[in-house]
């Protein structure tokens, strides 16, 4: 659907949107009764104007603009499809990329894996995304600690802006070590997030808190045991992280 990144934006995080037009008029109203300084007056409203728009733009570049959705970000990671290819998508309750991922590698073995836990993963947002999200065949509900899959058994592992909901240190850590002993010696981990950096502070203002820093990520990948951690850039905002066991 076009403009189905925007559109998800406003409906996961509508109470954002919310809040923001409520304080919008607020400040609007309260002008007319007590007088603003002008310059100060059109400094807040431009700064509510641009962190209500601002999310909205970015996320029309980056997923509705940029061909995110028609996965052509993925021609510089080396995968290829054939049969006996074990191919596991991990997502956070919200699942936009599976039917994608299989018609990429329609001879691949395709698992797919929610590890939504609703006492950990508590974000309003995430709720809404389920109630809407495509489930694809056989889903299977998993704990971020365990992935129910044999040793060195998977040849590759998707996590396409997911891994962030995974607010804890230690618990991201223990995720990416099941990922590493799921994975086969030759086998790659893809994982595209947003990142708490300076464009996404642009982006997001505060809400780019809720990602995590480059710094982050490589550090949790080396502690879970990857040897291999190759960051490139899709649009300013998303890095993949093409990771090797």
């Amino acid at each position: 659907m076009k403009f189905q990144g925007v559109l998800n934006i406003l409906s996961f995080n509508r109470h954002f949107y919310f809040i923001g037009l409520g304080g919008l008029a607020l400040i609007i109203l309260s002008n007319l009764v007590i007088e603003w300084p002008s310059l100060l007056y059109w400094l807040v409203i431009g700064a509510f104007i641009y962190g209500l728009l601002m999310p909205l733009i970015v996320s029309a570049y980056v997923y509705d603009f940029s061909d995110y959705y028609k996965f052509k970000w993925l021609k510089d990671t080396s995968l290829t499809d054939k049969t006996n290819n074990q191919i596991i998508n991990i997502n956070a309750g919200f699942d936009e990329t599976s039917f994608i991922i299989k018609e990429h590698f329609p001879k691949s073995e395709l698992k797919v894996f929610d590890f939504y836990n609703p006492e950990k993963h508590t974000e309003a947002a995430i709720k809404r995304a389920r109630k809407v999200s495509l489930v694809y065949p056989n889903t299977q509900q998993i704990a971020t600690n365990h992935i129910p899959l044999k040793d060195q058994s998977v040849d590759v592992i998707f996590m396409l802006s997911a891994v962030h909901e995974i607010r804890g240190e230690q618990e991201k850590v223990e995720f990416l070590k099941e990922c590493h002993r799921v994975c086969k010696p030759e086998a790659k981990v893809i994982m595209v997030e947003h990142l708490r950096d300076l464009p996404n502070f642009a982006a997001f203002s505060v809400g780019f808190t809720h990602f995590f820093s480059s710094k982050v990520w490589k550090k949790a990948f080396k502690s879970a045991g990857f040897s291999s951690i190759n960051e490139s850039k899709f649009t300013p905002f998303m890095s993949i992280f093409n990771c090797t066991r």
